[in-house]
């Protein structure tokens, strides 16, 4: 699937807006089929609604320039909807394997007519928001994306359970599609999370290996040795590294310039877009000894 042109915030805004309105006429339904699952559903998708709103205000307020607060300017709160979000998605998903647990034990009756026409209607409007969503870059994004793909592969579950009880009457098949969902989204849910945290706390984004930048950089015929080194991001696109180096010997302004031009393409090419250079004399400095 191709990515589309819109920005992430006319992104976040129709998928808002998309995924409310089918709130609306999911309540509107379950009132009308009698059925406590497509309730129970509209329930699952206001919550969305208010993670996409979330998540909307974050990628807003990411977009803003650095002020004397944040010097970094807003990136990062794009991080923090995004752990937001991804801890909404793992309580939704608990909370929907504890109700698929209980419809084993006690079915019900659903009206399989409303379920699969109500299914095919939730399966285009939530495909449409995933669609709008998908193939965003930043963390924020992903997650939400994540969260409506959770429903688009729900209203399926409805669509082939709705089918399995009109023709067969096997009401326990839409718990067990049901858990079966709520289990694979909760586990991607957590990874997600659990990268967002690693972020948040200035980890070492997982795709860039300190040892490899420093092997580079050594390469460079004026560098002695790397004696700091920290890589961080900003929001899971957004690289940042600040690089501590001594040089064999005394060089001039003009070749420190192109020596900080040559380190800073190599790192260009790692997927680093902010690098800050400091550059002396050898020295026996204190070793770091994780950095060789």
């Amino acid at each position: 699937m191709h990515s589309h042109p819109n920005s992430p915030n006319q992104n976040f805004k129709w998928a808002f807006f998309i995924n409310l309105a089918f709130s609306i006429i999911e309540v509107v339904g379950g009132f009308l089929f009698g059925s406590i699952a497509i309730l129970t559903d509209a329930l699952h998708d206001f919550s969305d609604s208010l993670s996409l709103g979330i998540g909307w205000y974050f990628q807003v307020l990411s977009g803003k320039r650095q002020t004397e607060d944040y010097s970094y300017g807003y990136r990062r709160f794009s991080l923090l909807g995004a752990i937001i979000n991804g801890t909404i998605l793992i309580i939704g998903s608990l909370f929907f394997i504890y109700h698929s647990i209980l419809r084993f034990i006690n079915p019900g009756e659903p009206m399989a007519l409303g379920m699969i026409g109500l299914s095919v209607v939730g399966i285009g409007f939530n495909y449409w928001a995933y669609w709008k969503m998908h193939g965003g870059k930043s963390l924020n994004e992903q997650v939400v994306s994540l969260h409506l793909l959770e429903d688009v592969l729900g209203w399926v579950a409805v669509l082939v359970g709705g089918g399995l009880i009109y023709f067969f009457n096997w009401v326990w098949v839409d718990p067990l599609l049901s858990l079966s969902i709520s289990l694979f989204i909760g586990y991607k849910a957590v990874i997600r999370l659990k990268n967002c945290i690693h972020l948040m706390l200035q980890g070492v984004p997982g795709e860039i290996k300190i040892k490899e930048l420093i092997k580079d950089c050594e390469t460079i015929d004026e560098v002695e040795r790397i004696h700091d080194i920290h890589i961080w991001s900003m929001d899971g696109e957004l690289n940042v590294l600040t690089i501590h180096l001594s040089v064999k010997q005394e060089i001039t302004l003009e070749e420190q310039h192109k020596l900080k031009e040559k380190i800073k393409a190599k790192m260009k090419e790692k997927d680093i877009q902010h690098v800050t250079i400091e550059i002396e004399k050898v020295e026996f400095m204190k070793d770091h000894s994780f950095l060789h």
